[in-house]
């Protein structure tokens, strides 16, 4: 028997149709940590990271990069987004955030919430990778990981 792909047919991209399902409430929760040297997480925490203030800058990031998440996943529905809202847990060699995507539709809102987690840390990254490099100009111990989908609902979240 053929394997029907919903996505890729043939050597044609296709995307699929949800015209048919309903409109509701979605959630979903992304999670994934950063880890650095502990200097760079005490500049962190006392906001003397020359670039700026690197958690609101990531979390900017973060709201953006969900609002964009079709521009960057091909098969992605542009979907309404009603809220986004973007954690973060600072420990002694890592920083943690957590993404929280809700929308009003016909699909999940997972990809958004893990483009805003990847994107959230990448700009910690950035805005730290001065403090970060070795002598060589590399990032030995600096390393982004644990990004996952945390909780996905579909429907009444009372």
């Amino acid at each position: 028997m053929k394997k029907e792909f919903t996505h890729i047919q043939d050597d044609r991209a296709v995307m699929v149709d949800i015209g048919n399902k309903d409109i509701v409430t979605r959630k979903a929760l992304a999670s994934g940590e950063i880890i650095l040297g502990k200097d760079t997480i005490e500049m962190i925490r006392t906001g003397s990271v020359e670039k700026g203030n690197v958690l609101s800058t990531a979390r900017v990031a973060a709201i953006l990069a969900v609002k964009r998440t079709p521009e960057m996943i091909p098969m992605c529905h542009q979907i309404p987004i009603t809220s986004v809202d973007v954690d973060f847990d600072i420990g002694d060699e890592r920083v943690s955030t957590v993404v929280e995507v809700r929308s009003m539709g016909r699909t999940g809102v997972e990809m958004e919430a893990l483009t805003g987690v990847s994107t959230a840390l990448l700009t910690i990254w950035d805005m730290v990778k001065s403090a970060e490099k070795d002598e060589t100009g590399n990032y030995p111990h600096t390393c982004i990981r644990n990004i996952k989908v945390v909780e996905k609902i579909k429907g009444d979240q009372n």
